[in-house]
């Protein structure tokens, strides 16, 4: 059915000093709303009826000059992505000290102070140096805080955060949600977060709005909604969330080796020139694991910590540096790009972004028998697998001839897993597969890719931040910490008992992780 309205019927209140949660899925409204209250919307948008009341003025009825007086100095927002939020021409503090500037605030020695202020307020380590720095040079971790800095510049007394740690590792998010608290506490600001992570919600609201397709279905005290949901749609929300196993699946030991990785090593070298060497950065330092038939390996860690770049020397994206990647007893490690041509098609890889990974001039069909034509395979017997792996990931035949803009973030993953799967891979290897979709969506992602292992019997090496998800579908994990594996067992053992201080602050820093959904 289609929707009438962006967002329908929408009521809520926002106390002084409390968090306000609002969550839901994509389309569900949440940023929408937000936009409403910082009068953000495009012009091709309006609000049609209702009220959005600030200290006695109506935001929807102000002149577009009231509107701007409030945005920054009363009401105040921090962005999901501060890459694309923040000028990549403009050093930090002078992005900092344009707010204020913009309202006429202070003198350029009083803002100058202010930038320093605010740059240690947020935790950001020597600001007198960091206020020269560009976007760029920062961490996603610090530029997030560069953000929070100019959402606190003028004092605001509402702070609405959307989606803010949604692209941070598992330890950032904590310092940033840690962050948020402290400030609301010592301004007893007001703070609307919207998120579609429930750990986020247990972690630090005072009160939840549940959101579906635009309108509120559901609100109350976070203990009550996330312990006790009433409306069925939160109910399956919080029944999606990845629970962290206590039990651990039999293994077989008698399963054939897929991957025997012997001291693996790549190597970054960065700057240096005719006087200085450089730097050098052991991205993956000394890495060994076995991966057998049918069995999955988690590869944890925060940004930084190896997991992407072991996935691509894996795949022979990039070349290790020293060591041994032994598929199916060969080892691929010195293969040169023509010699390792016949085997690509055996290992796999399904990735982050289902969007950009798929070709927008391509209709899904081309997408998916592209690959396997190019390899020999017929167009008659390629459209025909194409169909087939289409029902498989639980999409219809008529997808063959549509293209990736028709279809949502979760129908594009699966397309993805279609795609990977037409050369009949022996290993898969998933990096962040599911970081960017809802919790529903995911939770489906995972389940279709337990069902097409156990289908299938394929290995998969599956790369995450989200230490939920890697305990839902992983039989082992492996923690990478600086380059290093610190540490390796079944999820049981990395989750409930942790024997590594590295591991053991990962898994106290997943949001709620005092909390458990109801089973």
């Amino acid at each position: 059915m289609e929707r009438r309205y962006a967002v329908e019927d929408i009521s809520f209140d926002l106390q002084a000093g409390e968090i306000l949660c609002i969550i839901g899925e994509s389309g569900s409204g949440k940023s929408v709303t937000a936009n409403a209250i910082m009068g953000l919307l495009p012009s091709s948008i309006r609000a049609s009826a209702g009220a959005i009341r600030f200290k006695g003025v109506d935001i929807l009825k102000a002149k577009e000059t009231e509107v701007r007086e409030l945005r920054g100095r009363a009401v105040s927002i921090i962005f999901q992505d501060p890459l694309s939020a923040l000028n990549p021409l403009m050093t930090v503090g002078d992005q900092i000290a344009e707010v204020m500037e913009v309202h006429k605030v202070g003198t350029p020695e009083s803002r100058r102070k202010a930038v320093l202020d605010l740059l240690e307020e947020v935790g950001l380590p020597d600001p007198m140096l960091m206020q020269h720095q560009y976007p760029f040079r920062l961490s996603g971790g610090q530029r997030q805080r560069v953000m929070i800095a100019i959402a606190l510049a003028l004092g605001p007394d509402v702070l609405i955060a959307d989606e803010p740690t949604t692209a941070l590792d598992v330890t950032t998010q904590a310092q940033i949600l840690e962050l948020i608290r402290k400030i609301q506490r010592n301004k007893n600001m007001s703070v609307m977060f919207i998120t579609h992570d429930f750990g986020v919600v247990a972690e630090i609201a005072d009160r939840v709005v549940v959101m579906e397709k635009g309108r509120i279905v559901e609100q109350g005290k976070a203990f009550d909604v996330l312990n006790h949901p009433t409306h069925p749609y939160t109910q399956r929300l919080t029944a999606a969330v990845p629970r962290m196993r206590d039990e651990d699946r039999a293994s077989n030991a008698q399963a054939p080796v897929v991957l025997d990785v012997q001291k693996l090593n790549k190597i970054y070298k960065s700057g240096g020139g005719f006087f200085s060497k450089g730097r050098i950065v052991h991205a993956v330092n000394d890495v060994s694991f076995t991966i057998r038939k049918g069995r999955t390996l988690g590869i944890v860690g925060e940004s930084g910590s190896g997991k992407s770049s072991l996935g691509r020397v894996l795949l022979k994206l990039m070349d290790a540096d020293g060591g041994k990647i032994l598929f199916n007893g060969q080892d691929i490690a010195p293969l040169s790009p023509n010699e390792f041509r016949s085997l690509r098609p055996y290992i796999q890889m399904i990735f982050q972004d289902p969007f950009a990974s798929l070709n927008p001039r391509h209709t899904i069909g081309q997408i998916l028998v592209v690959g396997p034509m190019a390899h020999g395979t017929s167009g008659v017997e390629a459209r025909a697998k194409a169909v087939r792996l289409l029902k498989l990931v639980g999409l219809d035949e008529g997808a063959y001839d549509r293209y990736p803009h028709e279809f949502s973030g979760g129908q594009r993953q699966r397309i993805g897993i279609a795609r990977a799967l037409m050369f009949d891979p022996v290993l898969l290897v998933a990096d962040e597969a599911v970081s960017a979709l809802d919790v529903s969506i995911q939770a489906q992602i995972l389940e279709l890719l337990t069902q097409i292992q156990k289908l299938l019997n394929v290995a998969m090496v599956f790369i995450t931040h989200d230490l939920r998800v890697a305990s839902q579908i992983c039989d082992d994990i492996a923690v990478m910490y600086r380059g290093e594996i610190v540490e390796f067992g079944p999820p049981s053992q990395i989750f409930r008992n942790p024997g590594h201080p590295y591991t053991r602050k990962l898994v106290s820093a997943i949001p709620g992780h005092e909390w458990e959904p109801a089973a």
